[in-house]
């Protein structure tokens, strides 16, 4: 049997605590050291992870330069991700990074150059794809019965308190958006353009149609927007083939339409294997730790990736593609913005 991952945590705020340590630290993994500027948040996450003190620091190069650490996992900012990202990658430490992993696409270019360059695994936290429902459905569309995608059609909404201090959407772009510009070219293929439209319905409200064309000829559009209550569902998604389609609504429900019989008029009308909807939703009465919202599979790969395993995963080039799309839909809704 083999030792637990040794793995260094830098960054150790909500977010790391409330999505990604609890569910690290389900798989076979000892949080070996932590970092943060915050003395409070590194007391705090020692204490729940069982850190030592001496085990905590400040200094994320104090951090990376130890040597009984086997990976490293960054819940910072965006440029802080590029900054010790790089720095991980030199000393060949296999990375998990939270989305997005850089400020701009130039930068998470560099990431993906100079993982490849020395052949160091980087997982970038889109974990979208690892939803359970998003996973069965992509399978669906993946599989040879699907055949060739002709249209995704999606809504991913928010609300204007969520990112109220930034007054130019950055954080609603780069935190936000950037997941389905990895989770659409999953689904539909390489994406040959986008374009978007925006309309602000006041300072902090905006609305978003985004507009793609894939390389196979397919098309697609995608609605976001900081105007709607995060009470209520955020997210639902669809993707049409030839009398196929796939749908998933509010990451619990998946619907898979076939091309039925009309049933009216038959005495004999049944529910048949292979023609009629298939139907998924998970049991939310089964143990509380499971994680149909993604973050449990997502880092579960990477510690399988970090120990060797060479896995189809999002990895530091699908982060600069995804934010490479961002960047071009910004530019063009920006564009329309009216004069």
């Amino acid at each position: 049997m083999s030792a637990p991952l040794r793995l260094g945590w830098i960054g150790c705020g909500t977010h790391a605590n409330e999505m990604l340590l609890p569910q690290v630290t389900r798989h076979d993994v000892v949080l070996q050291a932590i970092c943060d500027i915050s003395q409070d948040s590194l007391a705090s996450t020692g204490r729940r992870y069982g850190v030592a003190p001496e085990n905590r620091m400040s200094d994320w190069r104090a951090l990376l330069a130890r040597t009984d650490i086997d990976a490293v996992g960054l819940a910072m900012g965006p440029q802080q991700h590029h900054e010790v990202g790089l720095a991980a990658i030199a000393r060949d430490l296999p990375l998990f990074i939270e989305k997005p992993p850089a400020a701009t696409s130039r930068q998470a270019q560099e990431l993906a150059d100079a993982a490849k360059a020395r052949g160091v695994p980087v997982v970038v936290g889109f974990m979208k794809r690892y939803s359970t429902a998003n996973r069965i459905a992509a399978n669906v569309i993946h599989g040879p019965e699907f055949g060739a995608t002709a249209s995704f059609l999606g809504q991913y909404m928010t609300a204007p308190t969520y990112f109220a201090k930034d007054v130019d959407y950055t954080g609603f772009y780069l935190h936000h958006c950037v997941h389905y510009f990895d989770l659409i070219p999953h689904l539909m293929g390489e994406v040959a353009t986008v374009s978007a439209r925006r309309h602000e319905l006041e300072p902090g409200k905006l609305l978003l149609h985004v507009d793609f064309r894939f390389r196979n000829g397919g098309l697609g559009t995608l609605v976001m927007g900081t105007h709607q209550s995060r009470g209520t569902p955020m997210e639902w998604w669809q993707v049409m083939g030839d009398h196929r389609r796939v749908e998933v609504r509010n990451l619990h429900e998946v619907r898979y339409f076939r091309s039925p019989p009309f049933k009216v008029s038959r005495g004999d009308a049944t529910l048949a294997d292979g023609e009629d909807t298939l139907v998924w939703e998970p049991n939310f009465t089964v143990a509380a730790n499971e994680d149909h919202k993604g973050y449990h599979a997502i880092l579960g790969d990477f510690v399988r990736a970090a120990r060797g395993e060479k896995l189809d995963l999002p990895d530091a080039a699908a982060g600069a593609r995804a934010l490479a799309l961002l960047e071009q839909a910004i530019a063009s809704a920006e564009a329309d913005r009216p004069r």
